[in-house]
């Protein structure tokens, strides 16, 4: 296959720390913009796309990158992708969209993936109109979403939010609070040990099985059931039996109680298991 490619260094565009590079292939244009923000305590960041992937890595540097890859069919196209972004003491945006008075017009098939390195301890929050997350061995207040896409999220540690409206989801870590949804897709789920149910934990998808790992330390209320489907329990004890305890809804207590575990699939299978002594656990 023959091919064309160019790298073309532009001037930096609000500050030293922007820098905007442009490759050209056959059939598609890729801009890439560099954003560069030092922090002096734990930074709270939050990163939007209106289309495309988002990749989120931790380094042991005292600031945080954002880098913008603008996908487009031309470069007129490509340049009308707007990059926002904002910084107040720690708290970083960097929010990328196209305006409504670009939205619509031929050649306007866009895109932009952000890939984000910031210190592990960090407070995040992103969101993809419509493409998939990939975060992992972050600590802190964590919210992901997607409107289309699946979510990896490894290692995480805290506070965690996974939501999508269409795809599947994977998350494992030590979480202090735990909310993940998929609209439909399955959702495969690992506490490690250290987990704590001090609030309610909500698992659920519309049309999916689910698979969660639980460690033995962890103390909870257990509720889950399925609308079409059957649960099976794998290593998990349950006592305290409250109502139901049937092929299709599972309610009683792990450890000592607590909290509520509620897990839900309107059409699916739940696999509750224990998770593996070794921590964050594999899925598989």
């Amino acid at each position: 296959m023959f091919r064309t490619f160019a790298l073309v260094a532009v001037a930096a565009l609000a500050s030293p720390a922007c820098v905007d590079l442009v490759s050209a292939d056959i059939g598609r244009v890729i801009a890439r913009d560099e954003k560069h923000f030092t922090v002096e305590g734990r930074p709270e960041v939050s990163v939007s796309t209106f289309d495309g992937s988002i990749e989120v890595r931790p380094w042991d540097r005292k600031d945080v990158e954002v880098v913008v890859e603008k996908r487009a069919a031309t470069k007129e196209s490509a340049d009308t992708i707007e990059v926002d972004a904002k910084q107040n003491g720690n708290a970083i945006s960097v929010d990328v969209r196209v305006p409504a008075r670009h939205a619509f017009g031929f050649h306007m098939s866009r895109s932009a993936k952000l890939i984000v390195s910031l210190p592990a301890g960090s407070d995040l929050a992103a969101k993809s109109g419509d493409g998939s997350i990939d975060v992992e061995r972050i600590s802190g207040k964590i919210d992901l979403h997607s409107g289309d896409g699946s979510i990896k999220a490894r290692s995480l540690e805290g506070d965690v939010t996974v939501t999508t409206g269409d795809g599947s989801v994977t998350a494992d870590g030590r979480f202090a609070s735990l909310r993940a949804h998929s609209g439909d897709g399955s959702l495969r789920i690992s506490a490690a040990p250290g987990s704590s149910t001090a609030k309610d934990w909500d698992v659920s998808t519309g049309d999916g099985s689910v698979v969660f790992e639980i460690p033995n330390d962890l103390n909870a209320e257990l509720d889950a059931h399925t609308g079409d489907g059957r649960i099976r329990l794998d290593g998990v004890s349950v006592s305290n039996v409250n109502g139901e305890l049937r092929r299709n809804s599972v309610r009683g207590r792990l450890g000592a109680g607590g909290a509520t575990l509620r897990i839900r699939t309107g059409d699916g299978s739940i696999t509750l298991r224990s998770a593996r002594p070794s921590g964050t656990g594999d899925t598989r």
